[in-house]
């Protein structure tokens, strides 16, 4: 008797010659009902786990179920709730509570009948829809998550920790994610259309928000959220986090209320704005400040704060009001204070003129790679306010506005630290010389999961800017920048 490998063979020669065939030996039907090849094709016992597939189905009708529920509860609701979706005159609170009542009833009314699970699903995420932002609602609710990365309607990427991870969330499409940009921006009077395909814009809470629209975004609309904490970070929590030390803390305290000018720079996302916040809490609580951000993201906690927002232009291309011109316009309302959210343009120039013109005390942020490249970048963007100054005069200007500069860096393992903090000087020939009071000292390495161990460390230098302080009746402790002191 042959072996069962030849019957099978046999048996699938005959099945692809499409003939039973007496000389090609067994059918297939044969070798099934051979006693000795039956066990191997017969169905799987009672105990055994069944085929995976048909549980696969199950979940995808089941999941397609919910979504067909999900649009016919939304499509009701909104015919139920109407224009009060859009009540601009209506509470939140009362808009949410309206809204999560009526979806009660709708989904009481359905025929088909819903776990209670599957019935908090599908309140939740039509809520999200319609009171939110849909499928990035969670993670906007989610304090871990630090920023919301959407490229295009199918990728949603999330930072965590620092560090960058897939969400498992989409929008429906396209339709749906431009839905709720428009709904992001239109809430501050902005717009964002083919003829304007780039927009920043805040959300409520103050996190910053980036948009960006087809024919520009070539996969799809891309939309870049930085959340911000309902509760801002202070000092201690930047001394906790390790991007400060204890002595860094009260060096910058001491800074801010001696009215020196400071420049915080860094690169994106290194934490320039949660610093510049930190600083700004330094202010004392009987001085007027006034805020000038292309979006408003500062949380300033004191009671006299004036908030100044720069508006892009209309659809005519009118209308427009730049940083520059709030700046200059703060001028004449009597600021003790002019904090500017971001220097990236000609403004460089006004917020200079601002700094020399008895305006002490001023900060403002700035992208850079280093202490000395920041100073290239502010001669660099005061140029480009078109006036024709020798490079002397605009470096004599930032000699002598200038005090101190913060730099920031955010590491390979997402950590935030502040690496120098940095005295500018005075001008030596044509070079405005520097001189760093605290460096990072990163020879400690990095201990087991990537984290560098290194810390903020006094260079042994004093500051020269310790005279003008005195005259605001600020003095610091000498010791704090002994280089034997951790």
């Amino acid at each position: 008797m042959s072996s069962l490998s030849e019957r099978l063979a046999a048996a699938r020669r005959a099945d692809a010659a499409g003939s039973p065939g007496t000389d090609a030996g067994p059918t297939a039907a044969d070798v099934a009902t051979d006693p000795a090849v039956a066990p191997a094709l017969s169905p799987a016992p009672a105990g055994r786990k069944p085929d995976p597939a048909p549980r696969r189905t199950l979940g995808a009708s089941q999941t397609d179920r919910i979504e067909e529920l999900k649009a016919s509860v939304h499509a009701e609701l909104l015919q139920e709730l109407g224009p009060h979706l859009y009540d601009a005159d209506m509470d939140q609170d009362e808009l949410d509570q309206r809204v999560r009542t009526v979806l009660a009833d709708v989904l009481s009314s359905q025929d088909r009948p819903l776990s209670s699970s599957d019935r908090a699903r599908v309140t939740q995420e039509i809520s999200d829809d319609i009171l939110g932002y849909g499928p990035i609602q969670p993670f906007l609710r989610d304090p871990d998550v630090s920023e919301v990365m959407v490229n295009g309607h199918s990728s949603i990427w999330l930072e965590k920790s620092g560090r960058l991870q897939p969400a498992d969330a989409h929008f429906l499409d396209e339709a749906h994610l431009r839905r709720t940009i428009d709904k992001i921006v239109s809430r501050i009077g902005r717009r964002v259309d083919e003829s304007s395909p780039m927009v920043d814009a805040r959300l409520p809470d103050g996190s910053r928000v980036n948009a960006v629209v087809p024919p520009l975004a070539v996969d799809g609309s891309a939309l870049t959220i930085r959340k911000f904490a309902t509760d801002p970070l202070t000092a201690e929590d930047l001394v906790r986090f390790g991007s400060l030390t204890p002595q860094t803390r009260d060096f910058l305290d001491a800074c801010v209320r001696g009215r020196l000018n400071i420049i915080v720079s860094g690169s994106t996302g290194a934490g320039k704005t949660t610093t510049l916040n930190v600083l700004s809490s330094f202010i004392p609580s009987d001085e007027r400040i006034v805020t000038i951000e292309d979006a408003a993201e500062l949380q300033l906690k004191q009671d006299h704060v004036v908030r100044l927002e720069s508006r892009p232009a209309n659809i005519e291309g009118k209308g427009a009001v730049h940083i520059r011109d709030l700046v200059r316009n703060s001028l004449r309302m009597r600021p003790d204070r002019i904090i500017v959210g971001e220097v990236r343009d000609a403004s460089a120039l006004d917020m200079l003129q601002a700094m020399n013109t008895g305006h002490d005390g001023s900060i403002c942020t700035l992208h850079s790679n280093g202490p000395r490249d920041t100073l290239s970048r502010m001669e660099t963007m005061v140029l480009m306010a078109g006036m024709d100054l020798p490079v002397r005069a605009i470096r004599e200007q930032v000699a002598s506005a200038v005090d101190l500069i913060v730099h920031q860096t955010r590491f390979k393992d997402g950590t935030r630290r502040i690496t120098h903090i940095t005295e500018v000087e005075r001008m030596e020939g044509d070079v405005i010389t520097l001189q760093d009071i605290f460096v990072f000292d990163s020879s400690a390495g990095f201990d087991g999961q990537g984290r560098t161990l290194g810390r903020l460390r006094p260079t042994g230098l004093r500051p020269r800017f310790l005279d003008k302080m005195t005259y605001a009746n600020v003095s610091v402790d000498p010791m704090l920048f002994a280089t034997d002191r951790l």
